[in-house]
């Protein structure tokens, strides 16, 4: 078992940043005035997702093992906001300082800990199923970053997959890379 938990702690840290870098590739193609622009007035911003996701990950992730998941401290509704003096750098500070807590967080965290007990708001959850509900999370915003700045780029969208139109040719690169001799 200690050795599917540890291929369990790989997993999920390359998963989680596999999910960051799309996020990363999806912000780093829009202007300031993209980052900032919602769709309509009940829409999220991508800067808006953003900063959720960096005050969950911070709420989340501090003191994982000790301290219950929703921190006093955190206002879950402020992270809805957007003020004018908020700057697409100071966002990027808070992403960044976020995913890197949770990294670490991973990171330190030894295969025996996935049975361990911590909690969100009071409710209990394995350290597997506290990790599966933060992926769960991490990619269903990820999604929704994708999804906007693709949508504001237009035909200026870089693909982060497999360029529309190109499934053939990108099979045939893969198969390719990955053939095994007989």
């Amino acid at each position: 078992m200690p050795d599917l938990a540890a291929h369990y702690l790989d997993e999920i840290f390359r998963g989680l940043r596999g999910h960051k870098r799309l996020a990363d590739d999806s912000i780093v193609q829009l202007s300031d005035q993209q980052l900032f622009a919602q769709l309509d007035p009940e829409s999220n911003s991508v800067a808006i997702i953003v900063k959720h996701m960096a005050g969950n990950l911070r709420s989340r992730f501090t003191n994982f093992l000790t301290a219950d998941g929703e921190k006093p401290d955190r206002n879950r509704d402020q992270e809805f906001l957007m003020t004018p003096e908020t700057t697409r750098h100071q966002l990027l500070q808070w992403w960044e300082q976020n995913w890197q807590l949770l990294f670490d967080t991973i990171n330190s965290l030894q295969p025996g800990d996935l049975e361990r007990t911590v909690s969100i708001r009071g409710q209990e959850h394995s350290v597997l199923q506290a990790l599966n509900r933060a992926a769960s999370h991490c990619a269903y915003h990820t999604g929704q970053i994708t999804f906007l700045a693709k949508h504001w780029k237009g035909a200026e969208w870089k693909s982060l997959s497999v360029p529309k139109g190109q499934s053939e040719q990108f099979n045939a690169r893969m198969f390719a890379k990955y053939k095994k001799e007989a």
